[in-house]
């Protein structure tokens, strides 16, 4: 390796990519080799514990190629934990992570290091379009108005994560220590001056997402405990309103009894759907106080992001195999 030139870290986080992880990798080294051949690079792969064949096509890259690392975790960390953990164990100049289903596309990589040597510390890709899902493409926009919108922090829209990030934010990624990490939002709150890029996101070239509802709320929950108050805020309006208004209901029927109004019949029916509603209305604000408890005991546990299992073409002796806190 010439030891003059910048090394560029492409970090491809994966989860059963058994059809993509080979030709993610050719496509990114013959991207790095035609168009940026004056910069060395490595290629990092982290495995979220795979049930196919993934894990045994990154380890005969490995062997074929010593330009490409290799993290394998004990089991699945999520979304969030396991490409976090990728980014704070590149070693290049900058770092840019990549989806292995081509949904980040591999040609942009030129354009993201043409900024970043600009002057630019973060180089962003955000989508104007969507070939996937029409539908999922138009609610994902409306979480990140909603989220713009009750959040302190600036929120910014369309940003999946996908870009450039040069190694003095790196280290601040390496120093926050954050058991539950939002990396949209970590960049929004403690990123340097950033160049924003538009781009239509392709479709998956190969296999099925492995996004469902189940996932896409633990995100739109992850951000809004971390960088929202409103739902405890709207609990304590909505909690001193109805309090209020129950007051003025219970004077009105007071009054009513006093002067013995005679014509005035309620019945249960008042009642009973005062009480399923205020039952209703407790539970989805206790959900909500739920999900803030929830993320406030992670952080105090201070688990791990992950646990690795297995590191291929690192140097680092074994003891560095160790999660990051």
């Amino acid at each position: 390796m010439n030891a003059n030139k910048k090394k560029i870290s492409i970090m491809i986080p994966c989860y059963n990519e058994e059809e993509n992880a080979r030709p993610i990798y050719e496509a990114v080294r013959a991207e790095l080799q035609k168009s940026l051949p004056q910069y060395d690079y490595e290629i990092l792969f982290i495995d979220n514990k795979s049930q196919d064949k993934t894990r045994a096509i990154i380890r005969g890259i490995c062997a074929e190629d010593k330009k490409v690392r290799a993290i394998f975790n004990t089991k699945n960390f999520g979304q969030f934990n396991s490409p976090y953990y990728g980014l704070i164990h590149t070693s290049g100049d900058c770092t840019i992570p990549l989806c292995a289903d081509f949904q980040d596309p591999v040609e942009m990589i030129p354009r993201l290091i043409k900024e970043w040597e600009d002057g630019y510390k973060i180089v962003i890709a955000k989508k104007t379009s969507s070939k996937e899902n029409g539908l999922m493409y138009f609610l994902r926009g409306c979480y990140y108005k909603t989220i713009r919108k009750m959040s302190n922090v600036e929120m910014i829209e369309q940003f999946t994560g996908f870009g450039l990030y040069d190694k003095s934010f790196i280290q601040t990624l390496r120093d926050l220590h954050d058991p539950t990490p939002f990396i949209r939002g970590i960049v929004a709150e403690l990123g340097p001056e950033r160049k924003e890029i538009e781009y239509e996101q392709p479709r998956r070239r190969a296999g099925k997402t492995h996004n469902n509802w189940y996932s896409l709320f633990d995100a739109a929950m992850l951000s809004f405990t971390s960088y929202t108050k409103v739902g405890m805020r709207i609990a304590e309006f909505f909690g001193f309103g109805v309090a209020f208004l129950s007051f003025l209901i219970g004077l009105f029927y007071l009054v009513a009894k006093l002067i013995a109004w005679e014509s005035f019949r309620a019945g249960y029916a008042p009642t009973m759907i005062a009480i399923f509603f205020m039952g209703g209305v407790q539970l989805a604000f206790l959900g909500f106080l739920g999900e803030y408890i929830m993320a406030m005991n992670t952080r105090i546990m201070n688990r791990p992001l992950v646990v690795e299992e297995e590191r291929l073409n690192f140097d680092e002796p074994d003891e560095t195999k160790t999660s990051h806190s």
